[in-house]
């Protein structure tokens, strides 16, 4: 998790470009905010958060990412910074909302607040990508 310069504690993470699908997405937003190198064969798509915010429909395609190569690092032109690795009970006050939302969608059982959204699955989670 790194902290944006909001404040917030966040994951990697962004927007699609126009004709991108959502695993080169989650790819390159991985790379260009930690510096982290991964294949489409390294992660999975959890599924669509969707919530209100303000009056604004928000959607949010959760992923995970199982394999990677490099440390993460703060990226020159970036909004977060300060990478670092938490243990899951010990993940800090002040995450950013569609993480706390994609952390509990994929690990129900983690005591995170967070407004609700609703969560719709892509396909079972299967090894390598289930909770531990």
């Amino acid at each position: 998790m790194g902290r944006h310069r909001r404040g917030t504690l966040e994951l990697p993470g962004g927007s699609g470009e126009a004709g991108e699908s959502f695993e080169a997405a989650v790819i390159r937003e991985l790379a260009e905010e930690t510096g982290l190198v991964a294949h489409a064969e390294d992660m999975g798509l959890l599924g669509t958060l969707v919530d209100h915010v303000d009056g604004v429909l928000r959607v949010t395609v959760g992923s995970l990412v199982h394999a990677w190569r490099g440390e993460p690092m703060r990226q020159p032109g970036e909004c977060v910074g300060d990478w670092a690795w938490y243990p899951f009970d010990q993940v800090p006050d002040g995450l950013f909302v569609c993480g706390a939302q994609n952390l509990t969608a994929w690990r129900p059982d983690l005591a995170i607040e967070h407004p609700p959204a609703h969560f719709t699955r892509f396909a079972p989670v299967t090894p390598p990508y289930a909770p531990a």
